[in-house]
């Protein structure tokens, strides 16, 4: 699979991004991060930081975060597809 979300449960900015990449089809994979931000050193490895959400796309060489930046990427990107 080529799209990864990392997310906390019960985030409001990861469940807008899940639920906008929901809706315009894209398959991903969810990694669920630990809520405590100093046992999140896989999204600090994978993005630089530690704070979520972060989508990674690896087909098209992308690492993002804030939420509103991974929704206008998922619209500029998959809508424009669907």
């Amino acid at each position: 699979m080529s799209v990864t979300l990392y997310q906390l449960d019960g985030c409001p900015f990861c469940e807008k991004v899940a639920d906008r990449l929901d809706e315009v089809g894209v398959d991903y994979e969810t990694i669920w991060v630990d809520a405590m931000h100093s046992d999140r050193n896989e999204v600090k490895r994978v993005s630089g930081q530690r704070g979520v959400p972060v989508l990674v796309d690896e087909d098209r060489g992308v690492t993002m975060s804030e939420s509103d930046n991974i929704v206008e990427f998922v619209d500029r990107t998959y809508a424009a597809e669907a």
